[in-house]
C-alpha cells in the first residue's frame, strides 16, 4: 500500500466534485455511478448518451491517470479472482439496497443536505472499516 498523499487526494476529490457540479448544472442530473450505470445497463431508458459519456470519461480518465501518475505497472489486487467478484456483486447489491452508492450519497446527498443521504454514508464508511477489519483479521 502506498503512502497517503494529501495534495493528490485533494485534487482528485476536487475534480470529482468539479464532475459533479458540472453535470447537475448542464443537465439537472446527479453524478451517483451506481444509478448512470444502471441506466447504461438498461439502455432502453431515454437519455442514455449522457451516460455513456460519463462512463466512457470515468475510463478514460483512469487511463489518463495512470499514463501520468509515473508507476510503472497496474497495481494488482492480492485477494482471488473470487473474492474480487464476490466483493463487486455485495458493491451492487448495496447500492441496490442503499438507494445509491458512495458517489451519489457521499459526494451529492451530503451537498444537498440530505438527510437519508448522510444516514446512507455513515452506514457505508461503518460497513467499510467492519469489512476491512474482517478482512485484515483472518487474512
Amino acid at each position: 500500500m502506498s503512502e497517503f498523499t494529501p495534495i493528490s487526494a485533494l485534487i482528485g476529490g476536487g475534480i470529482i466534485g468539479l464532475a459533479a457540479v458540472v453535470l447537475f448544472l448542464s443537465i439537472g442530473k446527479i453524478a451517483g455511478i451506481s444509478g448512470i450505470v444502471s441506466g447504461v445497463i438498461a439502455s432502453s431508458q431515454k437519455g442514455t448518451l449522457w451516460r455513456w459519456l460519463f462512463v466512457i470519461g470515468l475510463i478514460v480518465g483512469c487511463f489518463l491517470s495512470f499514463s501520468f501518475s509515473g508507476i510503472s505497472k497496474p497495481i494488482t489486487p492480492n485477494s482471488p479472482t473470487l473474492y474480487l467478484i464476490v466483493a463487486g456483486l455485495l458493491v451492487g447489491v448495496g447500492t441496490v439496497v442503499g438507494s445509491g452508492c458512495t458517489s451519489g450519497h457521499g459526494v451529492c446527498g451530503i451537498s444537498r443536505f440530505s438527510l437519508r443521504s448522510l444516514v446512507a454514508t455513515i452506514v457505508f464508511i461503518l460497513f467499510g472499516m467492519l469489512t476491512a477489519s474482517l478482512v485484515g483479521a483472518f487474512a
